[in-house]
């Protein structure tokens, strides 16, 4: 064979020339001619469970069976099939030679002798079929061992193994076959089914024709569900991820499954039984891949018709709604926290993804309520309560999704949340944390803004704000609502209550300095406390004038952003932020009231941190990882055999775990979704358009009148009005070259800050700019306007003058026609003198008077008759004469040479006439 003389080159390469074999080869090589060669059956068979032996512990083995022993021990199984004991020798030699052999750590470059031999035997089709043709043997080894090599081949070659069993005829019919036979067999037939449907379309819808799902629910049903073990999840060897395979990315799988089973026996796995609610690992597993299988259904796939794929997760949500999911979700993710933390998260996941967008959905989790009376309460509070008290990271990130999902696109609901918000008195807000249970939604939210502040932890307050950014987002009611909050100080010493808006700046403050709950100071604190208290500010003053208003009532809270935007220990993602809430500033400020106007902000922002500083904050966050990587959700990652334990064993991710990150924190990772990401850029481009006009106008009232403008003692009013004229001409002279100067440097800034740094982007020109493109553009639509109508107009006239052309020319003919019935008379009058002249000569006198009578009547007809049409013909000729002097007026007027355009008339005609005379000559 080409391929093992090829594959011999190979290992001459990497271990030397042909001649320098080792002992291994030659034993290989011995037993291999005892197998073909051998007279004695049960010589060979002894020969090949040698020959199994020793390539199972020897990489050289290995590689010098690979070069040798597959042509042999192919021929064994396709010509010795009655020899069970032959074949079953065979078959367990090839998966040896197939399974890689761990002898410690090697180079990386090392040669893989069971992938190279891996590589050999998938190359031949006729071998898959081969093994294929195997698993209808009786022999339970023969089946076994042949569905073990399979599973080798599709591990380290799985394309070629799918690409081979799809051009088999019944290939995928008899590997399901195999689910129905003994339970081993079942269990590696499962196995080599998961390895072949990762990412083959066509396999995954040959599985579901041929009842893949009827025989994945009733193994796991015969196996006990969720409390399953072998079968149905071993480190990823399970009936559910063959299922998730066959569900991802798969529409019609997914709607298959929908209309003839029905989603009952999926969520039957989601339901918990007995009375301990004990978590094994194996159960933590099942648990773990039956959820992601429903969030594989709640989760778009890669459909080009974005229309079918919406409806298609519209009617798995109502379904599942309607099957009681969510009751079992809320179990999992809510009510039974002694759950591991991984299956909260995930059912909590699962809970988002089942309510967003979707308008019924969201009403059944508003509307729903946990426990059992008299302890009752909202399962939205039992959701914020997790949020406040958890202690894992990636359990708060999974209940803050939750409410992310609950309030996009939902203003019912949030304006439902927004009016629970209703301050407590002091002694109520610092109450033990066992009495949240009796608070309203709103009262347990603003409790965990304000937890702990005295002790400098914020964490509590930034997961708080987090929910409460929700509630705003592009909601203006709810945004008013809450401007109106106002919070008791901590002692009634210390003033009077402020907004609620006030102790989030402070707070903001506050965090910089922040410590952790043991007392030391938390350097990993910051880098999402900050962030997130900015994100609920961002999100509260866009698009909101009061809010504006509200924030720069307070005079320090401009001077502290303009700190924290300059700040070189901040993050690049908080100096980012703080740049688009002193844009927000100025961007939606309507106030006219001094020191708190547009003007007022765009100038300190100018003086305290320069505008080419300024707008390189905006092009820094934009390049940071948080921004950079934003995208929408995505499904989250495959629970498969390499991760399904380590899943299951995740208690908590801690702090330190992303101490050496900076914007890269998971939190912010989460919550910086790409809907603020958006909207954040988009303020961004309006922000600096808006600066940029702000800083090229004046301010628009004049707080001090000048001294000038007094009129002195003793001054008469000429010499006064004299005075204030030259004053106020000044004065517009130098407001003028002031604001030249302005827009001149706003622009420089605006390209310096964005355009060397935002590479492709064109940022806004000045207003000056503007204004001036758009008069040239004027200008030359007005041009185009009149260039059109004249060149309309210059076609009618040329219209107008070919057709008096064509009169002209037809007049001429017919002027041509009458001159030829002139000479036509002529002749004949000549014929007829000559005829009188003939007579006269031959004596006829007395008839003599009669012809000259004759003639002379003759003639004076002619001639009258001529005379008419000559007139007649000298009258048509003076009007067109007329009509072509204004013709050729008006063209001299539009710039045409008249007598280019008339220039080969006459000489057409003088042509023609002299033609005809040298005819009749």
């Amino acid at each position: 064979m080409d391929l093992v003389s090829g594959y011999k080159g190979m290992v001459g390469l990497v271990f030397g020339n042909e001649n320098s074999g080792s002992s291994e080869d030659s034993y290989i090589e011995r037993l291999l001619d005892r197998i073909s060669n051998g007279a004695l059956a049960e010589d060979r068979r002894t020969a090949v469970a040698e020959l199994q032996s020793v390539v199972a512990e020897s990489r050289a083995a290995q590689l010098a069976f690979g070069a040798m022993g597959f042509p042999i021990l192919m021929g064994v199984l396709k010509e010795e099939r009655d020899d069970v004991e032959m074949v079953r020798g065979a078959l367990e030699t090839i998966v040896s030679a197939l399974t890689p052999i761990d002898h410690g750590k090697g180079p990386k470059n090392e040669v893989q002798p069971a992938l190279m031999n891996t590589d050999l035997l998938s190359r031949e089709s006729e071998s898959i079929s081969l093994l294929l043709s195997l698993l209808s043997e009786e022999d339970f080894y023969i089946r076994y061992y042949t569905l073990q090599l399979l599973t080798a081949l599709v591990t380290n070659s799985t394309n070629r193994l799918q690409e081979a069993i799809l051009t088999i005829p019944r290939g995928i019919t008899r590997l399901m076959d195999m689910l129905m036979d003994r339970e081993v067999i079942r269990n590696e037939a499962l196995l080599l089914l998961t390895y072949l449907t990762r990412e083959a379309e066509e396999i995954q819808k040959i599985l579901v024709f041929e009842g893949a799902f009827e025989k994945i629910f009733s193994i796991i049903k015969e196996e006990g569900g969720s409390e399953g073990g072998v079968v149905v999840q071993v480190y990823g060897r399970d009936c559910l991820e063959l299922l998730n395979n066959l569900l991802r990315n798969n529409a019609s799988n997914q709607i298959l499954l929908r209309e003839t089973m029905g989603f009952d026996p999926l969520i039957s796995i989601l339901k918990l039984r007995g009375s301990t609610y004990s978590f094994t690992q194996q159960k933590t597993i099942n648990l773990l891949s039956a959820l992601e299988t429903i969030n594989l259904l709640l989760m778009g796939g890669p459909e080009v018709d974005s229309v079918k794929d919406a409806n298609r997760l519209l009617t798995n949500k109502t379904v599942l709604v309607q099957k009681k999911v969510l009751d079992h979700l809320l179990m999992l993710g809510v009510e039974s926290q002694w759950a591991p933390v991984a299956v909260r998260c995930a059912a909590l996941q699962c809970i988002g993804d089942l309510i967003a967008g979707y308008p019924k959905n969201l009403d059944a989790l508003a509307s729903k309520v946990l426990g059992e009376e008299p302890h009752v309460e909202p399962a939205l509070n039992s959701i914020l309560r997790i949020i406040l008290r958890s202690s894992s990271m990636q359990e708060f990130i999974a209940a803050d999704y939750v409410f992310k999902c609950f309030c996009e696109q939902n203003s019912d609901g949030q304006t439902m949340l927004a009016s629970t918000l209703i301050p407590q008195p002091h002694s109520m807000t610092h109450a033990p944390l066992e009495e949240d249970v009796n608070m309203s939604f709103g009262s347990m939210l603003l409790r965990g803004l304000t937890l702990n502040e005295n002790d400098g932890d914020l964490e509590t307050c930034c997961r708080a704000a987090s929910v409460l950014s929700y509630i705003l987002q592009n909601n203006i009611q709810c945004k008013e609502r809450v401007l109106r909050i106002e919070l008791e100080a901590p002692m009634p010493s210390l003033g009077a209550p402020e907004p609620l808006m006030h102790r989030m700046v402070k707070y903001l403050a506050l965090s910089s300095s922040m410590k952790s709950k043991d007392g030391k100071s938390s350097s990993t604190g910051n880098l999402y406390v900050q962030p997130i208290i900015l994100k609920l500010l961002v999100a509260w003053l866009a698009d909101c004038p009061n809010a504006v208003h509200c924030f720069l009532d307070a005079r320090p809270h401009l001077t502290y952003m303009l700190e924290l935007v300059s700040n070189p220990s901040a993050t690049v993602c908080i100096r980012g932020l703080t740049a688009v809430l002193l844009g927000e500033c100025v961007l939606y400020n309507k106030s006219s009231e001094s020191g708190k106007d547009a003007f007022t902000v765009v100038d300190s922002i100018s003086r305290k941190v320069g505008l080419t500083a300024y707008f390189l904050k905006f092009d820094e966050m934009q390049k940071g990882f948080l921004f950079s990587s934003a995208k929408p959700a995505q499904p989250r990652k495959a629970l498969t055999r390499s991760n399904a334990a380590s899943m299951a064993e995740i208690e908590d991710v801690e702090e330190n775990a992303s101490s050496n990150q900076t914007d890269g924190h998971p939190i912010l990772i989460s919550i910086f979704d790409a809907q603020f990401v958006d909207l954040v850029k988009k303020l961004e481009s309006d922000i600096r358009e808006n600066i940029i006009e702000v800083y090229s106008q004046p301010k628009s009232k004049v707080a001090v009148v000048p001294a000038e403008l007094e009129q002195k003692s003793g001054e008469n009013d000429g010499d006064y009005i004299k005075r204030l004229r030259s004053f106020v001409e000044k004065q517009c002279s130098e407001i003028q070259d002031l604001l030249g100067r302005n827009a001149s440097l706003a622009e420089d800034l605006a390209r310096t800050g964005g355009g060397s740094i935002s590479q492709p982007e064109q940022r806004a020109s000045g207003a000056s700019e503007r204004v001036q493109v758009e008069t040239l553009r004027r200008d030359l639509q007005e041009a185009s306007q009149r260039l059109e109508m004249l060149k309309a107009e210059k076609a009618k006239i040329e219209s107008e003058a070919s057709m008096y052309q064509n009169l002209a020319g037809k007049m001429e003919s017919d002027l041509k026609s009458l001159s030829d019935a002139y000479n036509s008379l002529e002749q004949a009058n000549y014929h007829l003198e000559k005829e009188v002249k003939a007579l006269k000569s031959g004596g006829a006198t007395p008839s003599s008077p009669d012809i000259e009578a004759i003639k002379a009547e003759a003639r004076e007809e002619a001639q009258k008759e001529s005379e008419a049409e000559l007139n007649d013909l000298l009258v048509c000729l003076g009007q067109e004469q007329s009509k072509v002097e204004k013709l050729s007026a008006r063209l001299l007027e539009l710039g045409v040479d008249v007598d280019t355009l008339l220039e080969g008339i006459g000489d057409d005609m003088g042509q023609h006439e002299d033609s005809e005379e040298d005819e009749e000559d």
